[in-house]
Protein backbone atom coordinates (compact mmCIF):
# COMPACT_ATOMS: atom_id res chain seq x y z
CA UNK A 1 0.00 0.00 0.00
CA UNK A 2 1.33 3.43 -0.94
CA UNK A 3 2.20 5.86 1.83
CA UNK A 4 0.90 9.40 1.96
CA UNK A 5 4.45 10.67 1.44
CA UNK A 6 4.59 9.01 -1.98
CA UNK A 7 1.43 10.73 -3.22
CA UNK A 8 2.18 14.08 -4.84
CA UNK A 9 -1.39 15.33 -4.28
CA UNK A 10 -0.96 14.79 -0.53
CA UNK A 11 2.66 15.75 0.16
CA UNK A 12 4.07 17.49 -2.93
CA UNK A 13 4.69 21.25 -3.40
CA UNK A 14 1.27 22.01 -4.85
CA UNK A 15 1.79 25.67 -4.03
CA UNK A 16 4.28 25.99 -6.91
CA UNK A 17 1.65 26.42 -9.60
CA UNK A 18 4.04 28.72 -11.47
CA UNK A 19 7.80 28.28 -11.22
CA UNK A 20 10.06 31.32 -11.03
CA UNK A 21 13.36 29.84 -12.18
CA UNK A 22 15.28 32.71 -10.61
CA UNK A 23 13.81 31.99 -7.16
CA UNK A 24 16.08 29.98 -4.86
CA UNK A 25 13.03 28.45 -3.14
CA UNK A 26 11.45 27.38 -6.42
CA UNK A 27 14.65 25.92 -7.84
CA UNK A 28 15.34 24.02 -4.62
CA UNK A 29 11.77 22.70 -4.49
CA UNK A 30 11.80 21.50 -8.09
CA UNK A 31 15.18 19.79 -7.68
CA UNK A 32 14.05 18.06 -4.47
CA UNK A 33 10.81 16.93 -6.13
CA UNK A 34 12.72 15.37 -9.03
CA UNK A 35 14.86 13.47 -6.53
CA UNK A 36 11.73 12.32 -4.73
CA UNK A 37 10.42 11.11 -8.08
CA UNK A 38 13.39 8.72 -8.31
CA UNK A 39 12.46 7.20 -4.95
CA UNK A 40 8.89 6.74 -6.17
CA UNK A 41 9.98 5.31 -9.52
CA UNK A 42 11.78 2.56 -7.63
CA UNK A 43 8.80 2.04 -5.30
CA UNK A 44 6.51 1.77 -8.32
CA UNK A 45 8.83 -0.92 -9.69
CA UNK A 46 8.99 -2.80 -6.39
CA UNK A 47 5.22 -2.72 -5.90
CA UNK A 48 4.62 -3.59 -9.58
CA UNK A 49 2.31 -0.63 -10.01
CA UNK A 50 0.94 -0.23 -13.50
CA UNK A 51 -0.95 2.43 -15.48
CA UNK A 52 -3.16 4.50 -13.16
CA UNK A 53 -1.51 2.99 -10.08
CA UNK A 54 1.93 4.56 -10.65
CA UNK A 55 2.72 7.46 -8.35
CA UNK A 56 5.99 8.86 -9.73
CA UNK A 57 4.84 10.90 -12.80
CA UNK A 58 3.15 13.80 -10.95
CA UNK A 59 6.43 14.52 -9.15
CA UNK A 60 8.04 15.60 -12.43
CA UNK A 61 5.13 16.27 -14.80
CA UNK A 62 3.76 18.98 -12.47
CA UNK A 63 6.86 21.04 -13.38
CA UNK A 64 6.70 20.14 -17.11
CA UNK A 65 9.46 17.55 -17.08
CA UNK A 66 9.29 14.26 -18.89
CA UNK A 67 11.15 11.12 -17.91
CA UNK A 68 13.84 10.52 -20.52
CA UNK A 69 15.31 7.36 -19.00
CA UNK A 70 15.81 5.39 -15.80
CA UNK A 71 19.26 4.72 -14.39
CA UNK A 72 19.27 1.09 -13.31
CA UNK A 73 21.80 -0.62 -11.04
CA UNK A 74 23.47 -3.54 -12.78
CA UNK A 75 23.54 -5.69 -9.63
CA UNK A 76 20.01 -5.58 -8.18
CA UNK A 77 18.28 -3.88 -11.14
CA UNK A 78 16.85 -1.17 -8.89
CA UNK A 79 16.19 2.30 -10.24
CA UNK A 80 18.70 4.62 -8.54
CA UNK A 81 18.50 7.62 -10.82
CA UNK A 82 16.63 9.30 -13.64
CA UNK A 83 17.25 11.70 -16.48
CA UNK A 84 14.51 14.30 -16.98
CA UNK A 85 13.99 16.65 -19.90
CA UNK A 86 12.29 20.00 -19.37
CA UNK A 87 9.43 20.40 -21.87
CA UNK A 88 7.55 23.60 -21.07
CA UNK A 89 4.29 24.27 -22.93
CA UNK A 90 4.44 26.49 -26.01
CA UNK A 91 2.54 29.18 -24.10
CA UNK A 92 5.57 29.86 -21.88
CA UNK A 93 7.45 33.00 -22.86
CA UNK A 94 11.23 32.82 -23.10
CA UNK A 95 11.76 35.34 -20.29
CA UNK A 96 9.97 33.10 -17.79
CA UNK A 97 12.36 30.25 -18.61
CA UNK A 98 15.56 32.12 -17.72
CA UNK A 99 17.50 29.97 -15.26
CA UNK A 100 15.67 26.75 -16.13
CA UNK A 101 17.61 23.59 -17.02
CA UNK A 102 17.12 21.57 -20.17
CA UNK A 103 17.95 18.33 -18.39
CA UNK A 104 18.12 17.22 -14.76
CA UNK A 105 19.94 14.07 -13.66
CA UNK A 106 18.74 13.01 -10.22
CA UNK A 107 19.81 10.27 -7.80
CA UNK A 108 17.96 8.82 -4.83
CA UNK A 109 19.50 7.80 -1.54
CA UNK A 110 19.22 4.59 0.46
CA UNK A 111 15.74 3.09 0.26
CA UNK A 112 14.78 1.11 3.34
CA UNK A 113 12.93 -1.61 1.42
CA UNK A 114 14.00 -5.27 1.00
CA UNK A 115 14.30 -5.22 -2.79
CA UNK A 116 16.99 -2.54 -2.81
CA UNK A 117 18.30 -2.19 0.76
CA UNK A 118 21.14 -4.70 0.48
CA UNK A 119 22.69 -3.05 -2.57
CA UNK A 120 22.13 0.45 -1.18
CA UNK A 121 23.90 -0.47 2.06
CA UNK A 122 26.76 -1.90 0.04
CA UNK A 123 27.08 1.46 -1.72
CA UNK A 124 26.90 3.23 1.65
CA UNK A 125 29.87 1.17 2.83
CA UNK A 126 31.80 2.05 -0.33
CA UNK A 127 31.04 5.70 0.40
CA UNK A 128 32.27 5.44 4.00
CA UNK A 129 35.47 3.79 2.74
CA UNK A 130 35.87 6.48 0.09
CA UNK A 131 35.41 3.99 -2.71
CA UNK A 132 32.21 5.17 -4.36
CA UNK A 133 34.16 6.06 -7.52
CA UNK A 134 35.05 2.41 -8.00
CA UNK A 135 31.46 1.10 -8.06
CA UNK A 136 29.52 0.07 -11.14
CA UNK A 137 26.56 2.21 -10.06
CA UNK A 138 28.71 5.31 -10.20
CA UNK A 139 30.06 4.33 -13.63
CA UNK A 140 26.48 4.04 -14.92
CA UNK A 141 25.65 7.44 -13.44
CA UNK A 142 28.81 9.02 -14.81
CA UNK A 143 28.15 7.74 -18.32
CA UNK A 144 24.68 9.29 -18.26
CA UNK A 145 26.11 12.62 -17.10
CA UNK A 146 28.82 12.61 -19.78
CA UNK A 147 26.32 11.78 -22.52
CA UNK A 148 23.91 14.58 -21.62
CA UNK A 149 26.64 17.18 -21.14
CA UNK A 150 28.23 16.20 -24.44
CA UNK A 151 24.85 16.72 -26.09
CA UNK A 152 23.76 20.07 -24.62
CA UNK A 153 26.69 21.50 -22.62
CA UNK A 154 27.20 21.84 -18.89
CA UNK A 155 25.23 25.10 -18.52
CA UNK A 156 21.98 23.36 -19.51
CA UNK A 157 22.19 20.52 -17.00
CA UNK A 158 21.43 20.16 -13.31
CA UNK A 159 22.61 17.42 -10.97
CA UNK A 160 20.48 16.61 -7.93
CA UNK A 161 20.61 13.98 -5.22
CA UNK A 162 19.67 13.12 -1.67
CA UNK A 163 21.86 11.40 0.95
CA UNK A 164 23.72 8.61 -0.88
CA UNK A 165 22.37 10.15 -4.09
CA UNK A 166 23.82 13.53 -3.18
CA UNK A 167 27.22 11.87 -2.74
CA UNK A 168 26.77 10.36 -6.21
CA UNK A 169 25.90 13.77 -7.65
CA UNK A 170 28.80 15.45 -5.83
CA UNK A 171 31.26 12.89 -7.15
CA UNK A 172 29.89 13.31 -10.67
CA UNK A 173 30.18 17.09 -10.38
CA UNK A 174 33.76 16.90 -9.10
CA UNK A 175 34.66 14.48 -11.88
CA UNK A 176 33.27 16.82 -14.55
CA UNK A 177 35.29 19.73 -13.13
CA UNK A 178 38.44 17.84 -14.11
CA UNK A 179 37.24 18.19 -17.71
CA UNK A 180 36.48 21.89 -17.32
CA UNK A 181 32.72 21.34 -16.95
CA UNK A 182 30.85 23.06 -14.12
CA UNK A 183 27.38 21.62 -13.55
CA UNK A 184 24.84 23.30 -11.31
CA UNK A 185 24.22 20.87 -8.46
CA UNK A 186 21.60 20.54 -5.72
CA UNK A 187 22.83 18.24 -2.95
CA UNK A 188 20.30 17.45 -0.22
CA UNK A 189 21.54 16.08 3.12
CA UNK A 190 24.99 15.18 1.76
CA UNK A 191 26.93 12.77 4.01
CA UNK A 192 29.96 14.09 5.90
CA UNK A 193 31.78 11.31 7.70
CA UNK A 194 33.83 12.57 10.63
CA UNK A 195 33.78 12.86 14.39
CA UNK A 196 30.50 14.55 15.46
CA UNK A 197 32.17 17.78 16.55
CA UNK A 198 29.18 19.89 15.52
CA UNK A 199 27.08 18.26 18.25
CA UNK A 200 29.31 19.74 20.98
CA UNK A 201 27.42 22.63 22.57
CA UNK A 202 30.40 24.61 23.90
CA UNK A 203 31.57 26.80 20.98
CA UNK A 204 35.05 27.36 22.45
CA UNK A 205 35.63 23.63 22.87
CA UNK A 206 34.34 23.03 19.36
CA UNK A 207 36.64 25.65 17.85
CA UNK A 208 39.59 24.38 19.90
CA UNK A 209 39.15 20.82 18.64
CA UNK A 210 38.82 21.97 15.03
CA UNK A 211 41.84 24.30 15.34
CA UNK A 212 44.01 21.51 16.79
CA UNK A 213 42.87 19.14 14.05
CA UNK A 214 43.73 21.70 11.35
CA UNK A 215 47.21 22.34 12.74
CA UNK A 216 47.96 18.61 13.04
CA UNK A 217 46.63 17.83 9.55
CA UNK A 218 48.50 20.74 7.96
CA UNK A 219 51.70 19.76 9.78
CA UNK A 220 51.42 16.15 8.69
CA UNK A 221 50.76 17.27 5.13
CA UNK A 222 53.95 19.30 5.04
CA UNK A 223 55.95 16.55 6.73
CA UNK A 224 54.74 13.74 4.47
CA UNK A 225 54.33 15.51 1.17
CA UNK A 226 56.89 18.27 1.59
CA UNK A 227 56.39 21.84 0.48
CA UNK A 228 55.64 20.86 -3.11
CA UNK A 229 51.87 20.80 -2.63
CA UNK A 230 52.01 24.04 -0.67
CA UNK A 231 53.85 25.85 -3.47
CA UNK A 232 51.74 24.69 -6.38
CA UNK A 233 49.98 27.50 -8.15
CA UNK A 234 46.24 27.42 -8.72
CA UNK A 235 46.53 26.23 -12.32
CA UNK A 236 48.35 23.11 -11.12
CA UNK A 237 46.33 22.49 -7.97
CA UNK A 238 43.21 20.38 -8.64
CA UNK A 239 41.65 21.41 -5.33
CA UNK A 240 42.08 25.08 -6.18
CA UNK A 241 40.64 24.46 -9.64
CA UNK A 242 37.68 22.79 -7.97
CA UNK A 243 36.93 26.02 -6.08
CA UNK A 244 35.32 27.47 -9.23
CA UNK A 245 32.55 24.86 -8.90
CA UNK A 246 30.03 25.95 -6.27
CA UNK A 247 27.46 23.23 -5.56
CA UNK A 248 24.35 24.03 -3.55
CA UNK A 249 24.34 22.02 -0.30
CA UNK A 250 21.24 21.69 1.87
CA UNK A 251 21.71 20.46 5.43
CA UNK A 252 19.81 20.29 8.69
CA UNK A 253 21.65 20.74 12.03
CA UNK A 254 19.61 17.86 13.51
CA UNK A 255 20.82 15.50 10.77
CA UNK A 256 24.00 13.96 12.15
CA UNK A 257 24.84 12.47 8.75
CA UNK A 258 25.45 15.84 7.11
CA UNK A 259 25.45 18.49 9.83
CA UNK A 260 29.26 18.56 10.03
CA UNK A 261 29.23 20.68 6.86
CA UNK A 262 28.06 23.59 9.02
CA UNK A 263 31.15 23.46 11.25
CA UNK A 264 33.44 22.53 8.36
CA UNK A 265 32.77 25.76 6.48
CA UNK A 266 32.36 28.01 9.52
CA UNK A 267 35.71 26.85 10.89
CA UNK A 268 37.41 27.72 7.62
CA UNK A 269 35.90 31.19 7.80
CA UNK A 270 37.18 31.67 11.36
CA UNK A 271 40.65 30.48 10.38
CA UNK A 272 40.71 33.08 7.60
CA UNK A 273 39.63 35.77 10.06
CA UNK A 274 42.47 35.02 12.54
CA UNK A 275 45.06 34.92 9.76
CA UNK A 276 45.42 31.14 9.67
CA UNK A 277 43.81 30.67 6.29
CA UNK A 278 46.96 29.12 4.82
CA UNK A 279 46.95 26.40 7.48
CA UNK A 280 43.30 25.69 6.91
CA UNK A 281 43.55 25.58 3.12
CA UNK A 282 46.27 22.98 3.49
CA UNK A 283 44.32 21.00 6.08
CA UNK A 284 41.10 21.18 4.07
CA UNK A 285 42.59 19.12 1.26
CA UNK A 286 43.62 16.19 3.43
CA UNK A 287 42.58 13.90 6.23
CA UNK A 288 44.83 12.24 8.75
CA UNK A 289 43.71 8.84 7.48
CA UNK A 290 44.55 9.76 3.91
CA UNK A 291 47.95 11.07 4.94
CA UNK A 292 48.73 7.84 6.77
CA UNK A 293 47.79 5.90 3.64
CA UNK A 294 50.17 8.14 1.68
CA UNK A 295 52.93 7.45 4.22
CA UNK A 296 52.47 3.73 3.66
CA UNK A 297 52.83 4.20 -0.08
CA UNK A 298 49.14 3.77 -0.84
CA UNK A 299 47.62 6.55 -2.89
CA UNK A 300 43.93 7.25 -2.43
CA UNK A 301 41.37 9.72 -3.69
CA UNK A 302 40.71 12.74 -1.42
CA UNK A 303 37.61 12.13 0.71
CA UNK A 304 34.49 12.98 -1.24
CA UNK A 305 33.16 15.45 1.34
CA UNK A 306 36.23 17.71 1.12
CA UNK A 307 35.26 20.57 -1.18
CA UNK A 308 36.65 24.12 -1.30
CA UNK A 309 33.45 25.96 -2.22
CA UNK A 310 29.72 25.71 -1.68
CA UNK A 311 26.51 27.60 -1.30
CA UNK A 312 25.42 26.14 2.03
CA UNK A 313 21.75 26.35 3.03
CA UNK A 314 20.91 25.33 6.58
CA UNK A 315 17.35 24.56 7.62
CA UNK A 316 16.94 26.27 10.98
CA UNK A 317 13.33 25.16 11.33
CA UNK A 318 13.10 22.91 14.41
CA UNK A 319 13.00 19.20 13.51
CA UNK A 320 11.15 16.70 15.65
CA UNK A 321 13.34 13.70 14.86
CA UNK A 322 16.32 12.51 12.82
CA UNK A 323 14.12 10.95 10.13
CA UNK A 324 12.52 14.32 9.47
CA UNK A 325 15.85 16.17 9.60
CA UNK A 326 17.41 13.79 7.07
CA UNK A 327 14.34 13.55 4.85
CA UNK A 328 13.90 15.01 1.36
CA UNK A 329 10.38 16.30 2.06
CA UNK A 330 11.55 19.24 4.16
CA UNK A 331 13.18 20.95 1.19
CA UNK A 332 10.02 21.98 -0.65
CA UNK A 333 8.01 23.18 2.33
CA UNK A 334 6.87 26.81 1.96
CA UNK A 335 7.41 27.95 5.56
CA UNK A 336 11.07 27.14 6.21
CA UNK A 337 13.52 29.33 8.05
CA UNK A 338 16.72 29.01 6.05
CA UNK A 339 20.19 30.47 6.33
CA UNK A 340 22.29 30.52 3.17
CA UNK A 341 26.01 31.32 3.04
CA UNK A 342 28.43 31.29 0.16
CA UNK A 343 31.86 29.87 0.94
CA UNK A 344 34.99 29.88 -1.18
CA UNK A 345 38.27 29.30 0.63
CA UNK A 346 40.29 30.78 -2.21
CA UNK A 347 38.30 34.01 -2.30
CA UNK A 348 36.89 36.50 0.17
CA UNK A 349 33.89 35.15 2.00
CA UNK A 350 30.73 37.18 1.37
CA UNK A 351 28.16 37.94 4.02
CA UNK A 352 25.44 35.45 4.82
CA UNK A 353 21.76 35.91 4.29
CA UNK A 354 18.80 34.53 6.19
CA UNK A 355 15.61 33.80 4.33
CA UNK A 356 12.18 32.69 5.41
CA UNK A 357 10.05 31.03 2.78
Amino acid sequence: MASEREDFSLSGPLHLTSVDWESAHHRRSVAASLVQAVYILERDRQEKRQDSQVLAPPWYEFFHFRLLRHLVDDVDHSIFGAVYEFKPPASYCNDSLDGSPRYVIAFRGTLNKPDSLSRDLELDLHLIRNGLHRTSRFEIAMQAVRNIVASVGDSNVWLAGHSLGSAMAMLAGKTMVKNGMFIESFLFNPPFFSAPIERIKDKKVKHGIRFASSVITAGLTLAMKGNHNHRRNQAEDPFAALSAWIPCLFVNPADHIGSEYVGYFEHRKKMEEIGAGGIERLATQNTIGGLLMHAMGKESEPPLHLIPSASLTVNLTPSQEFKQAHGIHQWWQPDLQLQTKLYNSWKQLPANRIQSD
